[in-house]
């Protein structure tokens, strides 16, 4: 790549990183590919055509590996399900999958909502609601208690603290960079990731020791897990099954919160919307039947089209691949922009419309809407997500009336840890218990 091509190329890299959705979106009607240079990355080919998506996500394992170094490395750990490929990659998801398993990830619908409502309890007729912190202190709690069975409220926010001073200080530099990751003297960012992340191996470990001592297994995901072995009868080593459980704490609540955010923003920005789930949510008595409800997993599933948490899907061939009629070489780095995919004006009408009934009249094709990846690398929680943020939504709107207190310019969603995220705080004025 010759020195003007370089510099544009890291120019775009800047831009995606302060602006990801739209610096993405921008390339929306874009039928050939585009490059952008990743600091210790390096160059990634982005596609945005559903052809471009189905050659990537359906390319077999043997082809593609996940891109390493990876910013979120640090936090999760070298072997985390996010990171592996090949072989290790099969066999870790085979062990860690099942319990994720619709029909198990139904029975958690009641907890989600019992963590809604402990966390909303104390608001009154005149508050305002912060909804990203609202949002991320549901979603950890949530996945404390569905991971973990943690019932001791001293110990879920031993976690809960723990958990968030970790991602707090996984800052974007820090991801980034790999040569600002460095002890001076035990002082300095890196050294205080590092602590807070033993920490969090300390109640890891204390977790499972209990767990194996007592012989108690209960109904989370951590038993499911600790009984769980591969087609060869391994189950995960300790240091695998501690990179397992700080990934799901660490991405797990925090995708999940920042789409429970973007979708309360978007409830309370249009009438329409806020009160077709009012009235759905009306025919509803229990949690279980909230998560079954056709429109409010719509208002779900159309949020995560504007939004999706992790923009960007990216694989490194380890072989030749055409993808979109475009010859990649061993070695390169291919990847879909999801912002560009789901407002592609070819694969969808009206794009730029929030308009959750684009999903209860058809159904989109994967290659079309992958807020979750795909192929033998979707995401094994997605299911338990979507649940997740109906509940969550529904019970919130159940008990609230709750209007914008904001105007003016929206928030846009920026890099931040694992996730992008609202630019700002999203606030809501609380009008009325219900």
């Amino acid at each position: 790549m010759n020195p003007l091509a370089t510099a544009a190329a890291l120019g775009r890299a800047a831009w995606a990183g302060i602006d990801p959705e739209g610096f993405f979106r921008r390339h929306a009607a874009d039928r050939a590919p585009f490059t952008v240079l990743f600091p210790g990355l390096g160059e990634v080919q982005f596609f945005t055509t559903m052809d471009g998506a189905r050659d990537i996500l359906t390319a077999p394992g043997a082809l593609c590996r996940a891109p390493l170094p990876n910013p979120i490395e640090p936090v999760v750990g070298k072997n985390s399900l996010i990171l592996l490929s090949g072989e290790a990659h099969r066999r870790a998801r085979s062990v860690l999958a099942p319990p994720f398993r619709n029909e198990l990830m139904r029975d958690y619908v009641d907890l989600i909502a019992e963590s809604t409502e402990r966390e909303i309890a104390a608001l009154r007729p005149g508050d305002h609601l912060q909804v990203g912190r609202t949002a991320r202190s549901i979603t950890l709690d949530v996945v404390i208690r569905v991971v973990f069975g943690v019932t001791d409220d001293a110990r879920r926010r031993e976690f809960s603290s723990v958990t968030t001073q970790l991602l707090r200080s996984g800052s974007a530099a820090l991801m980034l960079v790999p040569w600002l990751r460095r002890d001076i003297a035990g002082r300095g960012p890196w050294a205080r990731l590092v602590a807070f992340r033993t920490q969090l191996d300390d109640l890891l470990s204390e977790q499972i020791g209990e767990r194996r001592r007592s012989g108690d297994r209960g109904g989370d995901v951590l038993a499911l897990i600790l009984d769980a072995t591969d087609d060869e009868g391994s189950g995960l080593t300790d240091a695998m099954l501690h990179d397992q459980l700080r990934t799901m704490l660490a991405a797990g609540h925090e995708t999940s919160s920042t789409s429970l955010a973007w979708a309360l923003h978007h409830i309370h920005l249009d009438d329409k919307v806020r009160t077709r789930v009012l009235d759905e949510l009306a025919t509803v008595g229990t949690p279980a039947e909230m998560a079954a409800l056709p429109y409010l997993g719509a208002v779900v599933q159309e949020t995560l089209r504007v939004h999706p948490t992790v923009p960007i899907v990216l694989r490194r061939l380890t072989g030749p691949l055409t993808v979109a009629g475009v010859s990649c070489a061993p070695g390169d780095v291919v990847g879909i922009a999801l912002p560009a995919l789901h407002f592609n004006p070819d694969l969808w009408t009206d794009p730029d419309t929030f308009d959750p009934e684009r999903f209860l009249n058809a159904r989109p094709s994967p290659f079309q809407y992958a807020p979750f990846g795909g192929g033998y690398r979707r995401c094994i929680g997605a299911a338990f997500a979507l649940d997740e943020l109906a509940v969550a939504i529904g019970t919130m709107i159940k008990r609230l009336d709750l209007a914008a207190a904001q105007r003016g310019r929206p928030p846009r969603a920026v890099a931040r840890g694992i996730a992008t995220k609202p630019s700002r705080e999203i606030t809501l004025e609380v009008i009325a218990r219900r």
